[in-house]
């Protein structure tokens, strides 16, 4: 009876996860967003731990809390290790690569402009889905995720330009690497709908120990002290952890192009949780750049309200 029973539980431990409905998922992708605004708070807060040891010590708690989530579920679930060659590469590539490309762009860019080339991601998005074969072309999508980003380059600026220079081509090219590389993460994730969102556990773990190489190489150990321990864990729960999850189901089963115009709220969610915490001050810039992410955001993103004719989801 035992072994008769036992290819039933080995399919219970692998089976992908039904898809979502696609408001649902599109939520869950909000989800995200909101979280990944509470990064640079985190980040702060973490003390004087380099950039990579943080992204290696975030990756580890996600990875052990994803394993001790699918071990209490009923039954019982292995993360997903088998899963497709494409499927590794652009998961890790997608985690480790942004991140690795990010830093790089700060140390060898301002971080204004290495932050404004970074956030050409969510029109990314807006424009790889356009250009998707069978998709059809809205220019509504197109000019919310325009407006916003306009809108999050003065809030990022500060109104006063990011001050480019040829001095810094390489942090720049780095910039820029880093927001194609999530942008095609993102929109490429729709060729492994049937890999369940678990798996995102196992990519974690990857970058964890690839950013423990990274710090090994490039920074100096300083560990959190007191207080900062706890701003660790949660970033490792939430904006490194619980938001690659809900993301990585809402890129599979979600409206990327509304996604992709809600994400510039990010930057203005994340200044105004800094302004919160007394790290920053209100200004100007900041009003306009608000109105103008919003703006963007209705624009782009109206399909997400309700009695709205919803387009297709993108295949």
């Amino acid at each position: 009876m035992a072994a008769d029973r036992q290819p039933d539980r080995d399919q219970a431990l692998t089976t992908p996860s039904p898809p979502l409905p696609t408001r649902r998922a599109t939520l869950q992708g909000v989800a995200a967003l909101a979280l990944w605004s509470t990064l640079a708070l985190l980040s702060t807060l973490t003390g004087p731990v380099p950039p990579f040891q943080l992204v290696a010590m975030a990756f580890t708690i996600a990875t052990v809390v994803a394993i001790a989530i699918a071990r209490l579920r009923r039954p019982p679930r292995r993360l997903p290790l088998r899963l497709p060659v494409g499927a590794w590469v652009l998961g890790v590539g997608g985690l480790f690569g942004y991140h690795f490309f990010y830093f790089l762009a700060l140390r060898t860019a301002p971080p204004v402009a290495a932050n404004l080339l970074n956030y050409l991601w969510p029109l990314l998005i807006v424009v790889f889905i356009a250009v998707l074969p069978g998709q059809r072309f809205q220019v509504r999508h197109l000019a919310g995720a325009l407006v916003g980003a306009a809108g999050a380059a003065i809030l990022i600026t500060g109104g006063r330009g990011a001050g480019l220079s040829w001095a810094h081509l390489g942090g720049y090219a780095a910039a820029v690497t880093c927001a194609v590389i999530w942008a095609v993460y993102s929109v490429a994730n729709r060729r492994y709908r049937q890999v369940p969102s678990e798996a995102v556990g196992g990519f974690c773990a990857v970058t964890a120990l690839l950013a423990m190489v990274c710090h090994g190489l490039f920074e100096a150990t300083a560990w959190p002290e007191g207080w900062q321990w706890a701003a660790l864990l949660l970033l490792g729960l939430g904006p490194v952890g619980a938001a690659f999850f809900v993301w990585d189901a809402a890129c599979k089963h979600g409206d990327l192009r509304a996604l992709g115009t809600l994400a510039y709220a990010v930057p203005l969610l994340s200044n105004g949780l800094l302004l919160a915490a007394g790290q920053g001050r209100l200004s100007w810039s900041l009003v306009v750049a608000a109105l103008m992410i919003v703006g963007g955001a209705a624009l782009g993103a109206g399909d997400l309200l309700p009695g709205r004719r919803r387009i297709p989801p993108v295949a």
